[in-house]
C-alpha cells in the first residue's frame, strides 16, 4: 500500500536481497500499472479483482514462470496473491509466503491515537461508508471486514468475502470488536472451506512470528526464516 514494485528502499531491496541470497534466481516484482506512479496510485484506488486479473495475465505471459513459481506478498499483497493462487492455477503457484497479510480483513482504525470513544466514532463512520460506492474503488475498503454485521460484509464485500468463501485467519469473534479468535477457532478453518485445516494437518501451512510492528523485520531474519527454508 502506497508503494511500488521496484522502489530501491522497499520492494526493490527485497528483490535485490533475493537475488543476492539465491544464486541465479529469477524475480518478477509485479507492477500494477504502466509506470511507478500508476503502481502506487493503484495500491489505493483500483478494483482489487482487476488487479488480480492483471497479475494473472502478467504471470501467465512470463515464459520463465511456466513450470511454476514461488510468490511473496507483503501486507495487502498477501491476500491479493492468495486470490491469484485461487483463481489462476496456470502457471502453478508452488508456495505462497504472506508477510503481514490481512487474510481475514481489517476493521477499525489501527493504532488510533485518540481516546476510546473518539476511535469508536471514527470506526463507525468508516463502517458506514466502506460498503457504499467506495467499495468498488478504494482498495482498503475491499478487504474491510465488519465483525458486528457479518451479513452486510458477506453481501457487499466484492473481494475478501469471495476469496474467503465467506459469502462467511485470526479475527474478531462475530458480533463484537474486542475479543480476537485464533484461526483454528473460526468457521473458515473448522469447516475447512479453503482447505486450510487440511493443509495444516499435512504440515503444509506454516506460521511464523517476528517481534516488531507491521512489516518490521531484519534482512537477517528474512534470509534465515523465509529465503533459506522455503526458496533456496
Amino acid at each position: 500500500m502506497g508503494d511500488t514494485c521496484c522502489n530501491p528502499i522497499s520492494m526493490g531491496s527485497i528483490k535485490t536481497m533475493l537475488e543476492k541470497e539465491i544464486k541465479g534466481v529469477y524475480v518478477n516484482s509485479l507492477q500494477i500499472g504502466n509506470n511507478f506512479a500508476e503502481d502506487t496510485y493503484n495500491s489505493f484506488f483500483m478494483n482489487v479483482n482487476s488487479q488480480v486479473d492483471m497479475a494473472c495475465k502478467t504471470l501467465k505471459n512470463d515464459p520463465k514462470l511456466a513450470s511454476g513459481y514461488n510468490a511473496i506478498g507483503f501486507s495487502q499483497g498477501g491476500q491479493f496473491l492468495r486470490a491469484v493462487a485461487q483463481r489462476c492455477p496456470d502457471p502453478p503457484m508452488l508456495n505462497l509466503i504472506s508477510i503481514g497479510g490481512q487474510h481475514q480483513g481489517v476493521y477499525g482504525f489501527p493504532k488510533c491515537p485518540f481516546g476510546g470513544s473518539v476511535c469508536e466514532i471514527i470506526r463507525h463512520l468508516l463502517d458506514h461508508a466502506v460498503f457504499s460506492y467506495v467499495q468498488h474503488t478504494l482498495v482498503q475498503a475491499q478487504y474491510w471486514h465488519d465483525p458486528l454485521n457479518e451479513t452486510i460484509y458477506t453481501e457487499r464485500s466484492i473481494f475478501l468475502a469471495d476469496i474467503n468463501n465467506a459469502k462467511w485467519f485470526g479475527f474478531y469473534k462475530p458480533g463484537q470488536d474486542k475479543v480476537i479468535q485464533t484461526l483454528n477457532e473460526t468457521m473458515l478453518y473448522q469447516e475447512d472451506v479453503l482447505g486450510l485445516k487440511e493443509m495444516y494437518d499435512q504440515s503444509k501451512l506454516v506460521f511464523l512470528e517476528v517481534q516488531g510492528d507491521h512489516l518490521q523485520f531484519s534482512e537477517q531474519w528474512f534470509a534465515a526464516e523465509i529465503i533459506k527454508p522455503y526458496l533456496s
